[in-house]
């Protein structure tokens, strides 16, 4: 159960951090108001770190189903192997995190109450919960979703190896020393080099879990959620991440 917990922790710093700087910086009269770009992806990066100290030691840290979903198909196929996870956790662990994902939405909404009048742009309301393209295009944007999460994965789990090559304990590493800040950093580089298409949702739970807090929430002046892009931003990340967990070790890096 502590595992659990952890998950749904993680997940919610991750969303309050990172979906509070992307409020910041759309919301009107914010103090970060158009700050850009690079403030984003920086908020990004130190969310994903501080979310990965909290709770790497105790779950992993996964706080993604597309992480999840990734060690759950090495473990099963006997390709790799990380504990505290088994993947009878996989389920639990998904739902802890689009848990964790949809409350952190909802204290994001609690933390900028007086924004949400201000700003007139309803896709800059939708924009601080949930990501949407540059430009639709569903091929591309669902392959855009799948790198992106490819390299998460991949950098990942090289992090790992490369702490237990060092001594480290492969399946606790995760959550000790430097090595969530290097997360970070991947997430970041992700961010500045991938996620201009897409907005890098590289997360299922990032993405869905406060795109149904913006439908639920009393949001003022808010508009529709996107549901018909909503599906990308889930199965790409997961394609992605299975994907970068299984070449890691066909690739004989593992």
């Amino acid at each position: 159960m502590d595992q659990y917990i952890a998950e749904f922790v993680g997940t919610m710093i991750l969303i309050i951090l990172g979906d509070g700087v992307v409020a910041g910086v759309l919301l009107r009269n914010s103090k970060a108001e158009n700050s850009g770009w690079i403030v984003i992806t920086f908020g990004w990066a130190m969310a994903v770190a501080v979310a990965v100290y909290c709770v790497g030691r105790i779950s992993g840290a996964h706080i993604n189903p597309a992480v999840t979903l990734s060690i759950a198909t090495l473990e099963l196929t006997g390709l790799g192997d990380y504990p505290p996870f088994t993947p009878a956790d996989t389920i639990p662990y998904i739902i802890a995190q689009f848990l964790g994902a949809f409350v952190g939405g909802v204290i994001v909404w609690l933390a900028y109450l007086p924004h949400w009048r201000e700003t007139e742009d309803e896709g800059l309301k939708l924009g601080v919960f949930s990501t949407a393209p540059a430009i639709y295009n569903t091929s591309a944007n669902l392959i855009t979703e799948i790198i992106g999460t490819f390299v998460l994965v991949f950098g990942v789990l090289g992090i790992i190896a490369n702490a237990g090559a060092a001594g480290g304990s492969a399946g606790t590493i995760i959550g000790a020393g430097i090595n969530p800040l290097l997360v970070g950093l991947i997430v970041l580089g992700i961010g500045l080099s991938l996620g201009g298409p897409t907005g890098y949702a590289i997360n299922p739970a990032r993405d869905l879990g406060p795109r149904i807090a913006h439908a639920i929430l009393p949001i003022a002046g808010k508009g529709g959620n996107d549901w018909g892009y909503s599906w990308i931003p889930v199965v790409g990340p997961i394609i992605g991440g299975i994907l970068g967990g299984l070449l890691f070790y066909l690739f004989g890096l593992g």
